[in-house]
């Protein structure tokens, strides 16, 4: 899966999640309300969140939530080096399912990076 593959199919998760946000206002205005109040600078800065949120998204095998999460690891300001970081304490955590998933950490931040 290439740069533009992935930022395509990032593109298509967030059409459909607004498609259901239509159709489930209640619930996907909870989910991001929960999100909003938790994915901002608080006793952890923002950046130490997403890097959090990308090695718990690699430890789950959440694709979605991989690219979404190093999209904003790297908006917050985090190094290719620290998103990689982040990711290898999942394939710790893991095992083996966790170094197949890390490849999804590199497409995004590739996908993702200026």
């Amino acid at each position: 899966m290439g740069k533009e593959s992935v930022v395509e199919k990032f593109d298509e998760f967030f059409e459909y999640t607004a498609k259901f946000a239509e159709q489930y206002p209640e619930i996907a205005k909870g989910f991001t309300t929960l999100m909003g109040s938790i994915m901002q600078d608080g006793k952890l800065p923002m950046k130490e969140k997403e890097l959090i949120a990308v090695g718990i998204a690699v430890g789950l095998r959440c694709v979605p939530c991989i690219h979404a999460h190093t999209k904003g690891a790297l908006t917050a300001g985090a190094t290719k080096e620290e998103i990689m970081e982040a990711a290898s304490v999942a394939i710790l955590m893991g095992g083996g399912p966790g170094v197949a998933h890390v490849v999804e950490v590199i497409k995004a931040i590739e996908a993702f990076s200026k």
